[in-house]
């Protein structure tokens, strides 16, 4: 036993030997600008690659249905909104894992550390026998919320076949959260990689029918998530195994038995996560919704326009998730002007990319939404318009959408979480939603109108977290 903090000991490394002085207290926040643009870059830089790799599945599955059809493409949209909804929210104990297995690990608190993650399995097992019901009967519930029965029968089948990959992908999300706690980021980045590549080859080979493989089309799509959630999960088991440091750990070994206070720790931390996610993923969720009564094109067009913005989403709460480690690091030190440095860095950071996007998606929206059609499908010509128009839309919200996200990383630094969530659903719920709602149709706007909608709750958001933040480091003194 008295090895085993040293092997855990061994397990936590950042890659850097600037992430490695920070961590272990030897670095204390910069005192200039510039210094605290540098220490976020050198912080959330792998974390944006991270995230831009995992993201990069969801891109390969819409590029290659829009090269399939555009109805394909539209109960795509549909069906991966929805699964996303069930997934967010049952990432929230992923999410709370994190942080729980680093404090353990930065006291060599082996056992704790294996007791927390194993619970984080539980847990996400558990959500995932809940909603797989909800999976299997998604075509009845497309139908409830108003989709048309082509629709919502394609994107039914899509999800039902999809929905199997929920429980493979949180127990994913569970061990990487484990892996990030233990600075072991190129593990996740090249494991996301693999998956990425892997996405591809199946989509290509099942979608069109390569290599003798039968012509699956939407299903194939479905198929090949589901392989790719489970081959991953295979390639960070074998990690684990096979790493001396972390095998130490022995995650998987009696893995069946409860862990009561280990789960409550898990839960309590997990379901305000959760919820925040939810609240803002259920928001764009919901657009898609409101997108499908307007029309098949108005639908691919927003599924088009929304993996763009998400993408650029990504730089932003890679950025965010930067400021949380900063943020947390000078609150513990009692360094308020660090506090404020921080945060204006990392306004500086978010905004300045925020414009960048602006003047892309205003000056060039076609070649963007282009990349994503078939040039020779029909419809292809008045999507490209619709998702143009959208797009234009988009670069209102992009300050809003990177104001929320870097707020909310401020406000997670100053372990402040539950405030947050009740501003989230305030603004993307009791605003956003139905402010999209009247815009596209009380008002006639269509599908412009539903993403005005979203540039509302946005900015609310936005405007009341920082507020929030303002208030509570107005506080330290």
């Amino acid at each position: 036993m008295a090895r085993r903090p040293a092997r855990l000991a061994v397990a936590i490394g950042l890659a850097g030997r600037r992430g490695r002085a920070y961590q272990a207290g030897m670095v204390t926040t910069p005192s200039t600008l510039a210094g605290r643009i540098a220490l976020l870059l050198s912080l959330g830089l792998p974390l944006v690659g991270s995230h831009l790799a995992q993201f990069s599945l969801h891109i390969t599955d819409t590029v290659m249905l829009g090269w399939y059809s555009v109805e394909a493409l539209a109960a795509a949209a549909l069906g991966a909104s929805a699964f996303f909804v069930l997934f967010i929210m049952g990432a929230g104990f992923s999410g709370a894992v994190m942080p729980l297995v680093a404090a353990a690990a930065a006291t060599g608190d082996e056992v704790g550390a294996r007791r927390l993650t194993r619970m984080g399995f539980w847990l996400s097992a558990v959500y995932a026998a809940l909603v797989l019901p909800v999976t299997l009967g998604a075509e009845q519930l497309f139908l409830a919320l108003g989709q048309s029965p082509a629709l919502a029968e394609a994107g039914g089948s899509y999800l039902r076949i999809a929905g199997f990959g929920i429980l493979p992908a949180l127990v994913v999300a569970v061990l990487k959260s484990t892996l990030a706690a233990l600075g072991r980021m190129q593990v996740i980045l090249w494991t996301t990689i693999a998956a990425a590549f892997a996405n591809a080859l199946l989509n290509w080979v099942l979608i069109f029918g390569h290599f003798g493989a039968p012509e699956l089309g939407l299903r194939g799509a479905a198929i090949a998530s589901v392989a790719v959630q489970i081959v991953s999960l295979a390639l960070v088991v074998v990690y684990f195994e096979r790493d001396p440091a972390l095998s130490s750990l022995s995650l998987f070994r009696r893995l069946w038995r409860p862990d009561v206070e280990a789960m409550a720790r898990v839960f309590r931390l997990g379901w305000p996560i959760g919820l925040t996610q939810l609240a803002e993923s259920g928001l764009f969720s919901a657009s898609a919704f409101m997108m499908g009564w307007v029309g098949t094109r108005e639908l691919a067009a927003h599924g088009i326009a929304v993996e763009i913005t998400a993408a650029t989403f990504m730089v932003h709460l890679g950025l965010s998730s930067a400021a949380t480690i900063v943020t947390a690091r000078a609150d513990g030190q009692g360094d308020v002007r660090g506090l404020r440095g921080t945060a204006a860095a990392a306004a500086l950071l978010s905004g300045g990319f925020a414009i960048v996007t602006m003047s892309v998606f205003v000056l060039t929206p076609e070649p963007l939404i282009r990349l994503f059609l078939d040039p020779a499908d029909p419809e292809a010509a008045s999507i490209v318009v619709i998702g143009a128009g959208l797009l234009a839309v988009a670069a209102a919200f992009q300050l809003a959408d990177a104001a929320q996200v870097m707020a909310l990383g401020l406000l997670r630094g100053l372990q402040d979480t539950r405030v947050p969530m009740l501003i989230a659903g305030l603004s993307y719920w009791a605003v956003g939603v139905p402010a999209s709602y009247l815009l596209g149709f009380s008002l006639g706007l269509g599908a412009r109108g539903i993403w005005y909608g979203l540039v509302l709750g946005l900015a609310l958001a936005g405007g009341l977290l920082i507020l929030r933040f303002l208030v509570t480091l107005a506080r330290r003194g």
